[in-house]
C-alpha cells in the first residue's frame, strides 16, 4: 500500500513529516507543489492506492485514469468542492474527509473576522498605510444578537466565544440541536434578528447558493455578514449587490467562489469587506491533527 501527498505546501510537508511514523503508516510520498493541475494528476497517481488531496480538483473524468487508485483523503470537510464524491464512489475510489481537526482554529478566525468588520479595521489600516487619516464609528457587539446559520462544533467555539464576549447567541440547522447559552429559532427569526450572521453550514447540493437574493433580502439592514465555511453557500452575485446598496453593511470573508481569488474580483473595490485568504483552520495545532488523522485513515485503509 503506498500513496502520494500530492499537493503539499512547504508548510504542510514539515508537519506531515512530523506526523509521519516510518514503520507504521503506509509508505507516502509528498509532492512539492501547491497548486496541481488536474490534467496532471495521472501521471502523478500511477501506482499509488491512495492520496492525500489538500485543494487539488480531481475531475471524475480525469480520476477514471488513475489506474489502480482506490482512496482520495481530503484534508478537510470540503472535498465536493474540489470532486464528485459519488462519481468518483461509482469509479471505484472512495473520498474520505476529516471533520472537527480545526474546529476552535475556524472559530477563533470567523470571530476575528466579526471584531474586524464590526470596527472596520481592515479599511482603517489600507489608509493608514496610504497616508490617510480614517475613523469609523464602528458596532458595539456588546448586547448585539449572533446568528449561526448552521451549528456543528465550529459554531460551538464561536458560541462560546461570542457568549463570554456578551452577545445574544441564536442559531438555525436543518436538524434539531440543543446547546448551552444558545437559543434556536426558525430561519427567518435566525435572518432578521441577527446583528451578525455566521456561516457554518456543510456545501451540498442542497445548501449551494443557499443565501440567495431572496434570503439575503430578510437580513437585518446593514448587517455583518461572516463567511468562513464555504464561498458557494451564498450567491456572490446577489451579496455583492447588496454590499454595494448597504443592504449588508459589511462582508468579513474567508472563502471564495473563486480561489484563490482573482485580482478582478469585485470584493477587491469594494471599502465594506474584509477579506482573508481561505486561511481559518491553519494553525500549528490544527495542521498537526489535520495530517494525523489522514495518516490514520490511510492506516485504516491499508487494512
Amino acid at each position: 500500500m503506498r500513496g502520494l501527498f500530492v499537493d503539499a505546501t512547504e508548510e504542510l510537508a514539515g508537519v506531515f513529516r512530523q506526523m509521519y511514523r516510518p514503520g507504521q503508516d503506509p509508505e507516502c510520498g509528498v509532492h512539492m507543489q501547491d497548486h496541481v493541475r488536474p490534467e496532471e494528476l495521472p501521471g502523478l497517481l500511477a501506482g499509488q492506492d491512495f492520496v492525500l488531496n489538500d485543494r487539488t480538483f480531481m475531475p471524475t473524468e480525469i480520476m477514471r485514469q488513475c489506474a489502480g487508485l482506490k482512496h482520495v483523503i481530503f484534508l478537510g470537510t470540503g472535498a465536493r468542492s474540489y470532486m464528485n464524491p459519488e462519481e468518483l464512489e461509482a469509479a471505484g475510489i472512495t473520498v474520505h474527509t476529516i471533520k472537527g481537526y480545526g474546529d476552535t482554529a475556524v472559530g477563533e478566525h470567523a470571530i476575528a473576522l466579526m471584531w474586524a468588520g464590526a470596527r472596520d479595521l481592515a479599511r482603517m489600516d489600507r489608509g493608514i498605510r496610504q497616508g490617510q487619516w480614517l475613523r469609523s464609528e464602528g458596532m458595539q457587539l456588546t448586547g448585539k444578537t449572533l446568528g449561526l446559520l448552521g451549528f456543528g462544533g465550529i459554531a460551538g467555539e464561536v458560541a462560546r466565544i461570542a457568549a463570554g464576549s456578551g452577545m445574544r447567541v441564536i442559531a438555525w440547522n436543518r436538524t434539531p440541536r440543543s446547546a448551552p447559552g444558545v437559543t434556536f429559532v426558525d430561519l427567518d427569526t435566525l435572518l432578521a434578528e441577527s446583528h451578525v450572521l455566521s456561516l457554518h453550514l456543510l456545501l451540498t447540493d442542497e445548501t449551494r447558493h443557499f443565501l440567495d437574493a431572496q434570503r439575503l433580502a430578510k437580513l437585518r439592514p446593514g448587517v455583518l455578514l461572516v463567511n468562513t465555511a464555504r464561498g458557494a453557500l451564498v450567491d456572490e452575485a446577489a451579496m455583492i449587490a447588496a454590499l454595494r446598496s448597504g443592504a449588508i453593511g459589511h462582508a468579513a470573508l474567508d472563502v471564495f467562489d473563486e480561489e484563490p481569488l482573482p485580482a478582478d474580483s469585485p470584493f477587491i473595490g469594494l471599502e465594506n469587506v474584509t477579506l482573508s485568504a481561505h486561511s481559518a483552520f491553519r494553525t500549528p495545532e490544527a495542521s498537526e491533527t489535520l495530517l494525523r488523522r489522514a495518516l490514520d485513515i490511510a492506516v485504516k485503509v491499508a487494512g
